[in-house]
């Protein structure tokens, strides 16, 4: 009969007073009991041996998936266990390894075999689960070199030790609105520390991301499986910003429902891997729709970290490095997408006999119309037919005296006309100045009824508004530009951007950077 008494009996048969930082808590649990049958606590000894976790599953038949819920006990299926531990093993030879919410200590476990010298630490709140986890890490022969601590890990306080920390496990998924108000102030200070964004919407999982990063010491790693949602929702901005700085995130394998991450419920995980402080400059995604999955080389889209910091949510990611064809990655992990500079008042900044006596040092030939794009085909050759922009230095002392005399008259005409006075030249550090971007080696329409053109910019024209510009974030051949431009041309549909009634689409930048294009090493294959 599968009741707490007779769980508890069988793991403190199996030695679980055995595994250092018992309790009076558990104690308490662990009186009294009736004595566990020799030939029950030989069997669910042979399963643990052979690595399978009865306890954990009697634990999940007593306690139904509503009865665990306010806790966030949810166990984790091994072959994600097992795929979090092999990635550890590729990454860090730990020291101590911490489970946070140990549960019944299958990622300790699994995670002791592949690390045989480490100190081994789990963290629970339930007094049932910690001594689950006591008995499991008994009866594997690891009671020596483990500790189970019985407590929140928001306020366990490890000591330092000589050697890197690997943090595994499955953070506890608990709504916020089950969470104590002195956690939701703990998680705000905790935040503001760290530098960090925050909502008081945030769930449990979040405030272990947080208490990780705060108590994990630089070069520490870590791989935690969670609920998928702080991908996008606006509360889990902390995790995001979390990500990108203290915990140096690394990568993030999206697990749909599909695959069951977790049995007891149907919800998109993910799993989160960072090495503390670390900076990579890209960061892989990837998504699996079925565990078997797991063991399949390659998918993963190594995304810039600068496309996640501009990117308000990530979930898009992970479907790109699943979907995205062999040897291809999205525009933006190649090219930077800008909008041209608004002059605010065209009448005023577009040259014409307003401005007659400006020097041509502040003029710069530059694409106003989008036509002029369509027109030019795949390369802009020739500015001359192009109107100027004028563009002033926001220092007038670096003109020399007979150009500033010239701007200062201009400038004159231009203050009466109202030019200072528009939100867009008020914003600006000084009104007069523009600001146009360098020439973009590429430059791309961005809304019409029709895909945008792409052109090689070999005027080395400016652009405004009209217009994007594609910046390439490393150095590319002529021959690449070419190619890039010629791809985008051919293989860009209306379908990719975001149509308005009337059937006028827009590409925004980020709507363009995430276009598939071939890597440079491709391009000699795809387009000879």
């Amino acid at each position: 009969m599968n009741t707490q008494r007779s769980l508890l009996a069988v793991a403190v048969g199996l030695g679980a007073r055995s595994v250092a930082g018992w309790t009076p808590s558990e104690e308490g649990l662990a009186t009294r009991l009736p004595t566990a049958e020799p030939k029950e606590l030989a069997a669910v000894r042979g399963e643990i041996r052979q690595g399978r976790d009865p306890l954990g599953d009697r634990f999940c038949a007593l306690r139904s998936a509503a009865d665990r819920r306010p806790m966030g006990a949810t166990y984790t299926p091994f072959e994600l266990v097992d795929h979090m531990v092999e990635w550890a093993a590729k990454h860090v030879q730990p020291a101590r390894i911490v489970d946070p919410g140990v549960g019944s200590g299958r990622f300790l476990l699994r995670a002791a075999e592949s690390f045989p010298s480490a100190e081994l630490v789990g963290i629970e709140i339930d007094p049932l689960a910690a001594i689950l986890s006591r008995a499991n890490l008994a009866i594997a022969g690891l009671a020596d070199r483990s500790r189970v601590i019985l407590g929140d890990y928001r306020s366990v306080r490890l000591p330092a030790i000589a050697g890197p920390t690997l943090y595994i496990g499955n953070p506890p998924y608990v709504r916020h609105h089950q969470i104590p108000a002195e956690w939701k102030r703990w998680l705000s200070d905790g935040a503001v520390s760290a530098g960090c964004r925050s909502s008081q919407l945030a769930g449990l999982h979040a405030h272990f991301f947080l208490a990780t990063a705060l108590g994990a010491a630089t070069g520490d790693h870590g791989v935690f499986i969670t609920a998928a949602e702080w991908l996008d929702v606006n509360y889990g901005c902390l995790v995001r910003d979390l990500f990108l700085r203290r915990l140096g995130g690394l990568g993030v394998l999206v697990v749909e429902p599909t695959a069951s991450p977790f049995p007891d419920a149907a919800t998109t995980a993910a799993i989160t891997s960072f090495q503390i402080e670390a900076r990579p400059a890209r960061v892989g995604f990837r998504r699996i729709k079925s565990l078997a999955e797991l063991d399949e080389p390659g998918k993963w889209l190594a995304v810039r970290r600068e496309c996640l910091e501009a990117e308000p949510r990530w979930s898009h990611l992970s479907r790109g490095g699943g979907e995205m064809p062999s040897g291809f990655v999205e525009l933006g992990e190649l090219f930077r997408v800008h909008r041209g500079q608004v002059t605010g008042a065209n009448k005023i900044w577009i040259a014409g006999d307003h401005s007659a006596d400006l020097p041509a040092s502040v003029l710069f030939p530059s694409v106003t119309k989008a036509r002029e794009l369509l027109r030019a085909g795949l390369a802009l050759r020739d500015s001359s037919s192009l109107r100027q922009v004028i563009d002033l230095p926001t220092d007038l002392d670096a003109l020399s005296p007979d150009d500033r005399a010239r701007v200062e008259r201009f400038l004159r005409a231009a203050k009466a006309a109202g030019a200072d006075r528009g939100y867009i030249a008020r914003a600006r550090r000084a009104w007069w100045s523009v600001g146009l971007r360098k020439p973009a080696p590429i430059l791309a329409t961005y809304m019409a009824r029709r895909p945008p053109a792409f052109v090689r910019n070999l005027a080395e024209a400016r652009h405004i508004n009209i217009a994007h510009g594609l910046y390439p974030r490393e150095a590319f051949s002529a021959d690449i530009l070419d190619k890039v431009a010629k791809f985008l041309s051919g293989n860009t549909n209306v379908a990719s951007g975001r149509t308005y009634a009337g059937g006028l689409t827009k590409f925004e930048p980020r709507e363009m950077e995430r276009l598939p294009i071939p890597t440079p090493e491709q391009f000699a294959t795809i387009m000879k």
